[in-house]
């Protein structure tokens, strides 16, 4: 040990040098022996590492410098740290599977798939980009074999990519670094055929974040429709003469930019962005021009090109979001009124000499709202023969306020003489479920479409969505409106469909203890028109992991419990009366103590979901010894409207007594210890877990908040969501009440639905994981909480990330956020 190495002298010496600065320095530590001294506060902050070394090398020991160790990290934990990174660091490297593509195979016989694959790349602090082939072939007895390429490909730099409808072309977008161009490729079978650069005076990046994404070919494959970031306003130009009339790009060291007009921007994640607005780029020419005719005032995505008519225009239908007096933020929040627009696409006319756009600027150029009579509708798909159009609506969170709630399912009948109306006919296909029997479909929920879901009827859809505490793969008859429940139902494990394969389905399931895998379904008989699908695991090289790894979730087990309530109320409505799921992830054997620690995991939201899915960082405290219980408390997706409804308005109190519920009752079958409990949790799951330790003070050894939601007084003023604030503490009337200006009596209801109104009997030891440029919950929150803890005397440590916004998923910070959290639970659940 260091504090071995000071002798005598030394220390007397350090000690005079110190006594003018302490004056009121003891006397008895005169006789301290001179191990002691490094234990005294005022010496370790007087005497950095480096001139302790320094005195060391001068006291004459034969030890060498004193080995200077991370900043919060002690001796005593610094192994620890090592130990853990190791594991997390093989956990961190699993592979994702992300998207797949079917493409027909030039023999005619079977077909080939491309799947897209990410990674962390730690040392970069981003991801990597894979791309993995495969040839598909069918043997007897329905059997399937997939033929692996010996490597997968990166695609570095790339933003995007998006097949043409016959596969015989790719188009590849890569998205600007500061002021260059978008370049747009076309790829063929064996080369790039073609490349554009599209300068920042037509438009910015190519959006490709999936909500407001959008990019579609036309049907002869010459045109393709996006959304972009529209072009930066103009700003005023000054010279050391003041303001210089007339706008200039030219760059003059005699003048400078100034900033202009502030514009809103869409909330967390699009800090920075600009207005996503659409355009059509032809891939003869390679000219980009913006779509005419839509207001300034609307953010478009998710566009598609409408069935083409013969001799009428042809049109572009997309979402569109009014930003109205403000925009709110949009990221995780489908309470955002929303609707299907239709508008004329620009005509291109073949020339002699090539194809080029035909000015449309003198033509009038309506939009059609499709969807007038809905307040919400978004992911448009066309049926294969265009007869309809079919699209999901949030239509009951928009109603009720909820930033998420339970989906429903609509289609337009798709005029064949190209004539559009915005008094088309909206058939509910889909409604939203409000209770769910025990067993049966609760209902859409958070689902996801493919590019092209359709299977060969041209009326059944297959999408992915939300079962209770599972994803599932669903089939949807959009002219019956019969919901098939096909990823198998005796399966615990969730289940995403990642492609279609002409009828057969190419999906990805995990679980707990599960790492993704890719697996192969098809109807059993197609002749009876069967419900009954079977699935095939499909050996794949994304399967891998280390043998480690391998090892310890092998070692592992999960299971879904159903958790009664207590206590309820005759007010409460049926569905919300029913029980609710928790996942518990535990050792298949005792490790050493009769009782494993136990951490409770919260997720955010509050309308969102712990899924039976696989995580690479709870797989991580997995193997470190922990259990594991992650609470889908009354307000989750997953379970009908009901549920959800119910814990509008009571926060704070309804979902902090479902997770002490759901402890006491694994407690109660023997699967945990008191005195061995730790909670983790972050956004609303941070609001919990804060609420948590001051709620019931001596339930908790250790806890980790991530980007807490602690005080909604001081929230409300600084989020890019303070409507969320109002209607969680209000209910759904608080949408109506919201204000940027929260009257006393606002502020007062807020301060008592917080956890920092319980802050003063907080004796938990807790770690703070903040994100500085966080606009969700802006780390003011966390900050100002971890502060009060401190000066209580309660033992934390806070962690801020300068560039991370509300989900610290950077992979440093991701990989930093789990360590340390291993670290602090293992200290004090050890």
């Amino acid at each position: 040990m260091a504090s071995a190495l000071l002798s005598k002298t030394t220390s007397d010496w350090c000690f005079n040098l110190l006594r003018p600065r302490y004056p009121s320095l003891p006397p008895p530590i005169l006789s301290h022996p001179p191990t002691l001294l490094l234990t005294w506060r005022p010496f370790r902050s007087f005497f950095s590492t480096k001139r302790l070394s320094t005195f060391l090398a001068m006291d004459g020991s034969k030890a060498g410098p004193l080995k200077e160790l991370p900043l919060g990290i002690d001796a005593t934990t610094e192994e620890e740290y090592a130990s853990q990174s190791r594991l997390l660091q093989e956990f961190t490297s699993i592979s994702s599977i992300d998207k797949a593509w079917i493409f027909k195979s030039d023999s005619g016989i079977g077909s080939q798939a491309m799947f897209s694959i990410s990674q962390p790349n730690l040392l970069a602090n981003k991801g990597k980009k894979f791309i993995l082939s495969s040839h598909i072939s069918r043997g007897s007895n329905n059997s399937v074999n997939f033929q692996w390429a010996p490597f997968p490909i990166e695609m570095t730099g790339v933003s995007v990519i998006v097949p043409s409808p016959s596969g015989a072309k790719l188009l590849v977008v890569r998205n600007p670094e500061n002021e260059s161009p978008c370049q747009f490729e076309i790829w063929g079978r064996a080369q790039v055929e073609k490349e554009f650069h599209i300068p920042q005076s037509v438009h910015g990046s190519v959006y490709a974040d999936g909500w407001f994404q959008g990019i579609s070919w036309n049907s002869d494959e010459t045109l393709i429709a996006y959304v972009a970031e529209e072009p930066s306003p103009s700003k005023p130009t000054f010279t050391g003469q003041g303001y210089k009339k007339g706008s200039s790009t030219e760059k003059d060291f005699g003048n400078w930019k100034g900033q202009g007009d502030w514009k809103e921007e869409w909330g967390e994640t699009y800090a920075g962005k600009r207005q996503p607005a659409l355009f059509v780029i032809n891939i003869n020419s390679g000219e980009a021009q913006a779509v005419k005719g839509i207001e300034k005032s609307l953010s478009v995505g998710q566009v598609v090109w409408a069935p083409p008519v013969r001799g009428s225009h042809q049109y572009l239908v997309f979402v569109g979001w009014s930003e109205g007096t403000r925009k709110l933020g949009i990221k995780y929040c489908f309470n955002r009124p929303c609707a299907l627009y239709a508008v004329r696409a620009p005509n291109f006319e073949s020339e002699a000499d090539g194809p080029e756009l035909k000015d449309n600027s003198t033509e009038d150029v309506p939009v059609i709202n499709l969807t007038q009579s809905i307040s919400s509708a978004f992911y448009p798909r066309f049926s294969p023969d265009g007869k309809f159009l079919s699209f999901l609506s949030a239509r009951s969170s928009v109603d009720s306020g909820a930033h998420s709630a339970t989906d429903s399912l609509h289609r337009i009948d798709w005029p064949i003489d190209g004539l559009l109306s915005s008094s088309a006919k909206i058939v509910d296909v889909v409604p939203v479920v409000m209770c769910a029997e025990d067993g049966s479909f609760p209902g859409l929920y958070w689902s996801s479409f493919l590019s092209n879901p359709w299977l060969s009827d041209g009326c059944t859809m297959i999408i992915t969505s939300i079962w209770g505490s599972c994803q599932v793969i669903l089939s949807v008859n959009v002219l019956s409106g019969e919901v098939i429940r096909i990823s198998p139902t005796d399966s615990n494990s969730s289940w995403s469909v990642l492609t279609l394969d002409g009828n057969n389905i190419v999906a990805v399931s995990s679980s707990p203890v599960d790492v993704p895998h890719i697996n192969y379904g098809y109807l059993v008989d197609k002749e009876s028109k069967s419900t009954a699908w079977s699935w095939q695991n499909v050996p794949s090289p994304t399967n891998e992991c280390s043998e480690k790894v391998k090892s310890l979730l092998s070692s592992l087990q999960f299971s879904i419990m159903k958790i009664p309530l207590r206590d309820v109320s005759d007010s409460v409505t049926k569905g919300a009366a029913k029980p609710f799921e928790a996942i518990f992830v535990s050792s298949k054997t005792k490790r050493n103590d009769p009782f494993d620690p136990l951490i409770v995991i919260l997720h955010g939201g509050p309308h969102a979901v712990s899924l039976s899915s696989f995580s690479k960082s709870l797989g991580f405290l997995s193997s470190i010894g922990f259990n594991l219980l992650l609470v889908n408390y009354r307000g989750s997706l997953g379970f009908g409207e009901e549920a959800l409804q119910s814990l509008l308005g009571k926060v704070g109190s309804q979902d902090v007594n479902d997770v002490l519920v759901a402890i006491d009752h694994v407690i109660d079958l023997g699967l945990a210890s008191p005195s061995k409990l730790a909670v983790l949790g972050g956004s609303h799951g941070g609001f919990l877990t804060t609420h948590l330790i001051g709620q019931a003070p001596d339930k908790f050894v250790a806890a980790v908040a991530r980007n807490p939601v602690c005080n909604l007084t001081l929230m409300v003023g600084t989020t890019d969501i303070p409507d969320w604030v109002y209607v969680e503490a209000y209910g759904s009337e608080g949408k109506n009440s919201f204000t940027d200006a929260p009257s006393a009596e606002h502020l007062t209801l807020f301060q008592s639905k917080s956890p920092i109104a319980h802050v003063s009997k907080v004796k938990t030891p807790t770690l703070f994981l903040l994100g500085a440029q966080d606009l969700r919950v802006p780390v003011s929150t966390g900050l100002q909480y971890a502060r009060a803890l401190k000066e209580k005397g309660v033992p934390v440590k806070v962690i801020v990330f300068p560039n991370d916004t509300h989900a610290i998923e950077r992979p440093q910070s991701d990989f930093e956020s789990f360590l340390n959290i291993g670290v602090w639970f293992k200290k004090y659940l050890s």
